[in-house]
């Protein structure tokens, strides 16, 4: 099965901008109409979309909300050149190194996988020192630390301490949010249903 990178040479900004246009005008939304419910100014959602501008976690979390999706499908939808799918797109290639990166306060996160799948992987390299704010989304997820330790916080659970090898499990309509401890910093693999869809 013959593996293409359709993406290969485009700009990354341009990539997510594109998917998110995509995405808003299947729905139906102006402009406006998008950068209201997502609580974004409508200059930054423009510039967004026309690839002037890159999202951190945070707004694109606010725009996938306003989408009914989740950052992890967002950032998959923009295959990155190192992303490979096969004809038929049911395989996806993400090449180490690669994926689309996003800025996430204390490091940057990065999908591992291409296209619309049942699953998204993301990798987060660093996490803040202090807690942010919580998130939610529909579908649960899965937290395997490969480095360093963190703090998860998960309302009504409880505070969790997820060290190297750890793994932790919780569904994602409950508000969550995470910060790194001391020592080395964290390396994350978070994996994402795709319930949202």
């Amino acid at each position: 099965m013959a593996i293409d990178a359709g993406a290969a040479g485009e700009d990354l900004s341009t990539r997510i901008g594109r998917s998110i246009r995509v995405l808003r005008r299947q729905q139906g939304l102006t402009l406006v109409q998008l950068a209201t419910k997502a609580e974004l100014s409508h200059p930054f959602l423009s510039q967004l979309e026309r690839g002037l501008a890159r999202p951190s976690m945070a707004s694109l979390h606010r725009l996938a909300q306003a989408l009914g999706t989740t950052q992890p499908a967002l950032m998959s939808m923009a295959a990155d050149d190192g992303a490979a799918l096969s004809a038929d797109g049911r395989v996806s290639l993400v090449t180490a190194g690669s994926g689309v990166p996003v800025d996430n306060p204390g490091g940057v996160a990065r999908s591992l996988v291409a296209g619309a799948r049942a699953i998204y992987p993301v990798l987060f390299d660093g996490a803040p020192a202090e807690f942010g704010q919580a998130y939610t989304h529909p579908g649960d997820e899965f937290v395997h630390v490969i480095a360093g330790t963190i703090e998860v916080e998960v309302q009504g659970e409880g505070l969790f301490v997820v060290g190297p090898g750890d793994t932790l499990y919780y569904p994602g309509v409950l508000p969550h949010r995470w910060r790194q401890l001391a020592g080395p910093t964290s390396r994350i693999l978070l994996v994402q249903d795709a319930r949202a869809h």
